[in-house]
């Protein structure tokens, strides 16, 4: 068993294998404030034994001038005599920490690129998206990679815990297999640790030493203030208050169409549609983009007048939402009570999770628009497939939206997640239309949705039998 307290991120593979390329390119680490990228940089640099040469922008603006040749020879000799040390290349990581504070070093990566290859580069900050569209002059294109991190999955969660066998069978389970019963009630019990804590490094390193809630909510009640405060730093003139207002509508609006006018009736549309824009840029909101679900790719048929919105983290919503604050034996039933909202969450967040680091996480839902309601609460793709997935916070529920769906569509697989141990059946049944539909319904607990695609893969190739 692991020592709890440990931190281990899935991203750091990736990291590993961006530093051994043959082609690598200075890397620009995207990801909402206090993720942990920092954190991740540093661990790098530890892990592979390189010298961490650590700039922070947002602490020192001055250092930006070291940087006013483009000559990247001549600036590591600045950066050497400002921090009194000797840079070796070959065993150097220079670190550009909080770079939207200085966006016009974007331009300087170039150089490293193409006159000091086998130096490796990494710059990372918060709300990049601010000053990238701020931003005058040219991008490197094709000279630098990006990576998107986001807070700690479900997985990464139970490993910091200390669960590392809990964590591998899990990891390793197969649609043939079976999860006894007190495995599968101790792994819901975690999910709803999770649903309060959430997966900002910070918090989770709270909870994991100590237990101790009340700490656990100051700090997220510190994350909110700080990102309040950025918006004024960089997002230019937004009122806090209407800011504050949109967080906590997302939160209260979970699972369902965002609706503008519920932010605050008073307020311009434009004002409210302008400041969510802002909080999705900074990535502290998510938007689920509705798609029509006929093909790939599944944005191509969208309707921007339809989307969902979630918070960055399940425990940002907790706390906005007070379940944290209740007695220990109430919150784990308060958890899923908002209509399946904060399940909703949970498996999005688990979801976008699993897309990064090497690619920016899109999530996708459908809506029937006119006629009949029918709504699923995400589809993806798997392959060239497209998949719908229903989230139930308990064990049981309706399906009949994912009946229509299938039928209208066409397809013969579909994904549910709630709280059953997992099975793969294949169903026959009617649609509320009376029309016959039979599809292969792959059913799984809340707590193996970021194995999700792994799973259909085995469901789909005939690795898992039916009941």
């Amino acid at each position: 068993m692991r020592s709890v307290g440990i931190m281990l991120r899935f991203a750091s593979k990736a990291l590993d294998a961006w530093l051994t390329s043959h082609n690598r390119k200075p890397m620009v680490l995207r990801g909402a404030r206090q993720v942990g990228k920092t954190w991740l940089i540093r661990d790098l640099a530890k892990r592979q034994h390189l010298d961490l040469v650590e700039l922070n922008f947002e602490r020192s603006p001055t250092l930006a001038d070291l940087f006013s040749s483009n000559n990247p020879e001549v600036i590591l000799r600045n950066i050497e005599a400002e921090l009194n040390i000797t840079i070796n290349i070959s065993s150097s990581l220079l670190f550009l920490d909080e770079i939207q504070a200085a966006p016009q070093l974007f331009s300087k990566l170039r150089w490293f690129k193409e006159d000091m290859q086998d130096f490796p580069v990494i710059a990372a900050g918060s709300l990049l998206e601010f000053s990238l569209n701020k931003y005058q002059y040219s991008m490197p294109v094709g000279r630098i990679s990006y990576f998107y991190l986001e807070p700690m999955s479900f997985f990464e969660f139970i490993l910091a815990s200390g669960y590392d066998a809990l964590y591998q069978r899990l990891l390793d389970f197969d649609l043939k297999d079976h999860i006894p019963e007190s495995l599968h009630q101790k792994s819901l019990n975690l999910v709803h640790d999770f649903c309060i804590i959430g997966g900002m490094p910070e918090v989770v390193l709270e909870w994991v030493t100590d237990k101790n809630v009340k700490l656990c909510i100051k700090l997220q009640q510190d994350l909110l203030e700080t990102y309040r405060d950025d918006f004024h730093k960089y997002g230019g003139e937004t009122d806090a208050m209407l800011l504050s207002k949109i967080m906590m509508s997302v939160s209260e609006q979970l699972g369902g169409k965002f609706i503008y006018s519920r932010v605050d009736p008073k307020r311009n549309t434009a004002q409210i549609k302008n400041a969510l824009t802002l909080l999705s840029r900074a990535k502290v909101c998510t938007k689920v983009l509705h798609t029509s679900g006929n093909g790939i790719p599944l944005g191509a048929e969208s309707n921007e007048k339809f989307f969902k919105c979630f918070m960055l983290d399940t425990g940002l919503v907790s706390i906005q939402m007070g379940l944290a604050s209740g007695k220990p034996s109430e919150v784990r039933s308060m958890i899923f009570r908002n209509k399946g909202g904060l399940a909703e969450q949970f498996v999005g967040q688990q979801l976008r999770a699993a897309q990064t680091p090497e690619t920016d996480p899109k999530l996708f839902y459908w809506q029937r628009i006119g006629g009949r309601m029918g709504e699923l609460d995400y589809i993806i793709q798997h392959g060239n497939q497209v998949v719908p997935v229903e989230v139930k916070s308990g064990k049981s529920g309706s399906m009949k939206s994912l009946h229509y769906f299938a039928a209208e569509k066409g397809l013969s697989f579909a994904v549910r997640c709630n709280t059953n141990p997992p099975e793969v059946k294949d169903l026959k049944v009617k649609t509320t239309q009376g029309n016959p539909i039979s599809y292969k319904l792959l059913s799984i607990p809340l707590y193996l949705s970021e194995r999700m695609n792994n799973l259909i893969y085995q469901a789909t190739r005939g690795q898992a039998g039916s009941n």
